[in-house]
C-alpha cells in the first residue's frame, strides 16, 4: 500500500426543497493533502431536475455549482474563499449547509492517482 495516498471525497447534491430532503447526485468533490490537490467534478442533468423539482431554477443552480468549481481551482474571481489554502477550500466546500446545493459527508479512501479516482468517484456515485 506505499505507492497509495489517502484522499477525501464527498458528494455534491442538488437538494430543491430541503424541508422534504430530496436529493439528486450532481458531482463529487476530492482533495488530496499529499499533493494539495483539490477537484470538483459534476453534471447538471436538467431533465432529471426537472422532474424531481418543475419549479427549480436551472440556472441558479449551475451558477452555485460553477462557483464550487471556481473555489476548487482557487480562482481569483471566485472571491475570498478560493483565495484560502487548499485544505480550507476542502473543509468550506463540505461543510454542513441548508441550501439548494450540498455535499454528503465526507468520506476517506486511498489511490494511487487522484485524477483517476476523482473520474471514477464520478462515474460511480453520479453517472
Amino acid at each position: 500500500m506505499q505507492d497509495r495516498v489517502l484522499y477525501e471525497y464527498a458528494v455534491i447534491r442538488v437538494v430543491p426543497r430541503v424541508e422534504r430532503e430530496e436529493f439528486l447526485n450532481v458531482g463529487i468533490v476530492l482533495y488530496g493533502a499529499s499533493a494539495k490537490f483539490l477537484r470538483v467534478c459534476f453534471i447538471l442533468p436538467e431533465s432529471k431536475l426537472k422532474l424531481l423539482a418543475p419549479h427549480l431554477e436551472i440556472a441558479e443552480v449551475a451558477e452555485h455549482l460553477e462557483a464550487f468549481e471556481r473555489i476548487a481551482k482557487g480562482e481569483p474571481t471566485a472571491g475570498p474563499i478560493a483565495m484560502l489554502p487548499v485544505p480550507e477550500r476542502f473543509r468550506w466546500l463540505t461543510a454542513t449547509r441548508s441550501t439548494i446545493v450540498q455535499t454528503s459527508k465526507v468520506h476517506t479512501g486511498f489511490c494511487r492517482q487522484y485524477n483517476e479516482e476523482a473520474e471514477r468517484l464520478f462515474r460511480q456515485m453520479v453517472l
